[in-house]
């Protein structure tokens, strides 16, 4: 392919980082050229050294919290890789079309519940379940910069996560009652697709608009079933984190064959059967025990596939199927017969359960996801590539984990289960307003950029990832996945009006990438199509599951101004 320059789009922002060592960073950002390309361009890196220092750190003042807890998790040693986003696209498998590394929680998927993560194994050191989980780096060989696109445009196409498979078991009293508001939910997506057309033009402005619509009026019917299933005494919990949609361009997949020609080098993950779905009109009275029994289930996958990350590459070919799947057959087997059992106290047990017992890998039995998300493309080939995003994955060599203070008080403990996000994987597609400059080199603490760096000899190329310091005290997530959780002033350090200060969680990931890799542009992040590895789409997700006495022990080591973990 003959090299050709490309046009860039920049814009300039302002972004923000928080709480003590938090930073302030004056940003272009490049990318989002409107095709969807495996290549990268030259304008996107830059030598660490034409950064200026840009860096604030707020100064503590008297009852400042100035402690350090710091957590292991490791560098992913277990090759736990994913392209499902359980915090911004809850249900959705392979939603986020692009691979993630995961440290820590070792059972979490796109709709793994709460209290399985509670239970779970941990890469962390201390024990630690949180989950935390940052897009992959590759490094690719073949790629030359400016060598030009390699699809055209696609035109967008609205994704909403599945809210049915979220919902307990909807007893008989109120079934066509929930049944009319999901068929409701459909309606409202289909609407805002014919909102945004056929144009195969990325228009953040009009995405933004059309899923603000969206966010508000499902909402409001998200909010309805919520009520409708607790009149009938089932209690939907989470739902707030099924509201929000996301606008993708997945036509930006078409012509990408490499990744599809080759067998998956994944770990692969179990995929079962929906049992909830086969089990509509619970009588009330045994909803709660089928709800327990349906609980289970998800439990006994979240094992399966914990197993099959721990177990990588051990006992052969025979190993998924005798060691896991014979195992979960039997264990899912008695489970239904129970719910079969307790719907049958009460009503006529539902035909054909038995069936649903077994299980496959890689997503040979349905899977729990809406449409939109089973079209999605999975990671293929021992590179786990996808669409755009080809090359060898680039383990860090180091994950700093660190829980931080606040320049003006003490930090309150973070409740469990809460999520944070920090940057923004869209900012083509959805506008720069939360991306965040991420990008240094090892000793130049002082710079952040929105470019990929070119580090002097001997330096590890860096990203510092900080989250969201504030909290508002009442919710562990929000509509938008980001409203219930704040940032602090970036030169007083304080939070806003009606927050408060929580543990400021900041992760440090260091890669050594040779120098003649950094200066060809063969380095890159794993990105959505549209993002064209876009150094701005860099961000990174975080699901709170310290138990309620280690995040008490976390905020006693800060607010004593001790370094800790």
């Amino acid at each position: 392919m003959n090299a050709r320059p490309r046009t860039v789009r920049r814009w300039a922002a302002l972004g923000v980082l928080v709480a003590t060592g938090a930073v302030t960073v004056v940003f272009v950002s490049s990318g989002g050229r409107g095709t969807a390309s495996a290549q990268t361009s030259l304008a996107q890196y830059v030598p660490i050294g034409r950064v200026a220092p840009n860096v604030v750190v707020p100064k503590p003042g008297r009852n400042a919290a100035t402690g350090v807890f710091t957590v292991d998790c490791g560098t992913n040693g277990n090759g736990k890789f994913s392209p499902d986003n359980p915090v911004a696209q809850p249900g959705i498998k392979n939603g986020a079309e692009h691979v993630h590394d995961f440290v820590g929680n070792l059972a979490i998927t796109a709709d793994t519940p709460d209290d399985v993560l509670a239970s779970s194994d941990t890469t962390c050191a201390d024990g630690d379940r949180s989950s935390y989980f940052w897009p992959v780096v590759r490094i690719d060989g073949s790629v030359r910069a400016e060598a030009g696109p390699v699809t055209g445009g696609a035109a967008p196409t609205v994704s909403c996560p599945d809210v049915a498979g979220r919902l307990p078991v909807v007893p008989a009293s109120v079934r066509a009652q929930v049944a009319a508001q999901l068929a409701r939910l459909d309606q409202l997506t289909r609407a805002a697709q014919a909102k945004l057309g056929g144009s195969d033009r990325i228009d953040a402005r009009r995405n933004n608009s059309v899923l603000a619509g969206l966010r508000g009026e499902r909402a409001a019917v998200i909010k309805q079933i919520s009520r409708t299933m607790a009149r009938a005494g089932m209690r939907p919990s989470g739902l707030v984190s099924t509201v929000d949609c996301e606008i993708g361009y997945e036509g930006l997949h078409a012509g990408h064959t490499a990744a599809a020609a080759a067998a998956s080098g994944a770990t692969p993950t179990v995929s079962c059967p929906d049992v909830k779905g086969k089990v509509s009109g619970v009588p009330d009275q045994a909803a709660a025990e089928v709800d327990r029994n349906l609980t289970e289930l998800d439990r006994q996958i979240a094992e399966a596939n914990q197993r099959l990350v721990t177990a990588a590459g051990q006992g052969g070919s025979g190993f998924a199927e005798n060691a896991v799947l014979g195992p979960l057959k039997a264990k899912r087997a008695a489970t239904i017969d129970r719910i079969r059992i307790a719907i049958g106290r009460r009503g006529t047990p539902p035909a054909g359960l038995d069936a649903l017992a077994g299980c496959a890998l890689n997503g040979v039995a349905p899977a729990k996801t809406t449409p939109p998300a089973a079209a999605l493309p999975a990671p293929a080939g021992p590179n786990l590539e996808l669409p755009n995003n080809t090359g060898k994955i680039l383990r860090p060599v180091s994950v700093l984990i660190e829980y931080r203070g606040n320049a003006t008080g003490k930090v309150t403990p973070m409740p469990k289960f809460l999520r944070e996000l920090t940057g923004d994987a869209k900012p083509t597609s959805r506008g720069p307003a939360n991306a965040r400059a991420t990008w240094t080199c090892s000793g130049f603490a002082d710079r952040l950029a929105d470019k990929y760096p070119i580090c002097p000899a001997g330096r590890r190329v860096q990203r510092v990832q900080d989250f969201p310091g504030c909290w508002d005290g009442k919710n562990i997530d929000s509509e938008n996945h980001r409203s219930h959780v704040a940032f602090a002033d970036p030169r007083s350090g304080a939070c806003p009006a009606g927050f408060v200060a929580i543990p400021q969680l900041r992760i440090t990931v260091s890669y050594a990438i040779p120098r003649d890799v950094q200066e060809r542009g063969q380095y890159a992040l794993d990105s959505f199509p549209e993002e064209n590895h876009n150094p701005f789409s860099d961000h990174n997700d975080f699901v709170n599951v310290n138990s309620d006495r280690q995040m008490t022990k976390i905020a006693a080591c800060i607010n004593a101004g001790r370094r800790c973990g």
